[in-house]
């Protein structure tokens, strides 16, 4: 394995690539396995960023995994739904770039690399419209066995929230939930539940957690095996200090790191994938609307540094289209060493049955099975920061809430916590959340009879491919509507905290940063949450943002490296 300190032989590289999550680790690998002289810098002493605390699903239409999986999708499907949904906001080029290119580029990470994923079978577009899909898209990282790393580099890769691990440090999957919580349900249960927690109490005695990754930690894990496995160079808690320009052309940056201040040139030019805008406070006090400034899901060294580096030569910010970022409804309490446990409501309890979202007036505001992103920008035009999700003791029971988990197992503890709101009348609910009384009690009853025709009128909830997806397949006739029933009643505060950004630099399909005029800025590629968003503030299906930070990281190696030919000879800027 190579050292993390860059000897002062390579000063002079061909590539050099700013960040270490997906995008960025995916241009240096690819640059490297095309054999260019790469360095990859990170700010801070970890890789990852904010895909290792993701869910690691990529959105990539078209690809060979899908075939395999037995759900072949179509690129020309995938073009007809993202017109349906991106319709006339723009960017049509780059996301031509990403359909015509994505393929290829998990092909090749499949084939050359340890990046591996597998097609999920079932995993819908976030959207109805033509062209959607009910599986193939959506793109699972395998899981990765972090005991291929040497211990050290293991503790490079940035840990998933302490939320999602079990007993201190162990990493669960979606479909193990329900093998952990019940493991006395059957033989099989016990036995995965024995397998997976015994493999966890083994690793305990080596590694501060378990080697075991899955989802964005998988993807993280197999992206850094791979660089180190392809030789390249991270330099660690090292920082962009200042782009080098000479005769227009960016030829590489100056570097502050342990070492000290460095030089370094890069011949085939200069790669920013810092992150994005994500705690950049100048941005975000500029462009998010008011009460989502103070909350985010990105580590705190995200602060837009690529964006002002960029900027500060001539770049062009984009406002992400419809939206700055994208959303995500979290609840959060504090523990009681100080610190904030935070916990993304995905879809484990908004889609269920038998749970609302209510406004401060007491009135539902949105489809609460919708996607995460759907969701929080109802409560950004409802004004709704926070709103409260309502439900009864049963779905408590059934389904948990946020950080309470199925079986009510830990609700007295976050009752006591002040997590969770409890009361015996759906008046008394109302008065400790601060809602309208006689609202909230229309409110329920109006859901309660929608629920009991099973067609929900005011907002379409179960209508679409997505909400049924979510919602519980035993609920006859609409999986994600039942009435409210008696008390006791819960509420949870929600407010919405960015995931990812949709604002970021302009670029063209090569990744090449462009200037005020729509031109290339010679020698300056950005990929991931530096690029702007190409769905333009919408989110068609899940992974819809590490698809084209891969993507576009294959795309700006490829373009360096000279296989990517451009063959435009007019500005780019209105494309």
């Amino acid at each position: 394995m190579p050292s993390d300190v860059v000897q002062s032989s390579v000063e002079e590289i061909d590539l050099l690539v700013c960040g270490a999550g997906a995008g960025g680790m995916a241009a240096a690998l690819v640059a490297a396995l095309e054999g260019l002289t790469v360095v990859l810098c990170e700010k801070t002493d970890q890789v990852g960023g904010t895909t290792a605390t993701s869910g690691g699903t990529t959105w990539v239409p078209g690809t060979h995994l899908s075939e395999l999986a037995g759900v072949p999708d179509k690129v020309e499907d995938a073009r007809t739904f993202l017109e349906s949904v991106v319709a006339n906001r723009g960017g049509l080029r780059l996301r031509e770039a990403f359909l015509a290119s994505g393929r290829e580029a998990i092909e090749e990470l499949d084939h050359r690399t340890d990046v591996k994923f597998a097609a999920a079978t079932a995993h819908p577009d976030y959207l109805d419209g033509p062209g959607a899909a009910y599986g193939g898209r959506a793109l699972a990282p395998l899981m990765f066995d972090g005991r291929l790393l040497n211990r050290e580099d293991f503790a490079r890769i940035r840990a998933p929230r302490s939320e999602f691990m079990g007993l201190g440090g162990m990493m669960v999957g979606r479909n193990e939930l329900d093998t952990l919580l019940w493991p006395l349900r059957s033989l099989g249960n016990l036995r995965n539940a024995a397998t997976i927690v015994g493999r966890y109490f083994l690793d305990r005695l080596r590694y501060r957690r378990g080697t075991r990754l899955l989802m964005g930690n998988a993807l993280v894990g197999r992206l850094f095996y791979s660089l180190r496995k392809a030789e390249v160079p991270i330099l660690f808690e090292t920082r962009v200090k200042e782009l080098i320009i000479e005769n227009n052309r960016v030829i590489g940056a100056l570097l502050d790191g342990p070492s000290g201040p460095r030089r370094v040139i890069a011949r085939k030019g200069v790669v920013l994938a810092t992150g994005g805008i994500c705690w950049n406070r100048k941005i975000r006090d500029q462009l998010f609307p008011e009460g989502t400034r103070d909350y985010a899901l990105g580590p705190i060294s995200n602060t837009g540094d690529g964006a002002d580096l960029a900027v500060a030569i001539g770049a062009r910010f984009d406002d992400g289209g419809d939206s700055p970022a994208l959303w995500m409804p979290c609840s959060s309490y504090r523990r009681a060493n100080g610190s904030l446990a935070v916990w993304p409501h995905i879809i484990l309890d908004r889609a269920k049955p038998g749970l609302i979202a209510v406004s401060a007036a007491g009135k539902r505001f949105v489809n609460e099975s919708d996607s995460y992103h759907d969701f929080a920008m109802g409560q950004i035009r409802e004004g709704a920061m926070p709103a409260h999700l309502i439900c009864d003791s049963a779905f408590m029971r059934r389904y948990g809430m946020g950080m309470v988990l199925p079986g009510a197992r830990n609700l007295s503890q976050m009752v006591r916590a002040g997590y969770v709101i409890e009361a015996n009348t759906l008046v008394e609910l109302a008065a400790r959340i601060g809602c309208d009384t006689e609202e909230l009690g229309a409110t329920v009853e109006a859901y309660n009879r929608a629920a009991t025709t099973g067609v929900d009128e005011a907002f379409g909830r179960g209508a679409s491919v997505v909400n049924r997806f979510n919602g519980d397949p035993a609920m006859k006739p609409n999986p994600c509507l039942r009435p409210i029933g008696d008390g006791p009643y819960y509420a949870m505060a929600v407010r919405p905290a960015d995931l990812a950004s949709s604002a970021g630099l302009a670029g063209d399909e090569f990744g090449r940063i462009l200037d005020e005029a729509g031109n290339p800025i010679p020698g300056l590629f950005a990929c991931g949450n530096d690029l702007a968003s190409i769905f333009r503030g919408t989110y068609p299906g899940p992974g819809t943002t590490l698809g084209p930070a891969l993507v576009f990281g294959w795309r700006v190696a490829k373009y360096a490296a000279g296989k990517l030919e451009d063959t435009h000879e007019v500005p780019l800027g209105a494309a």
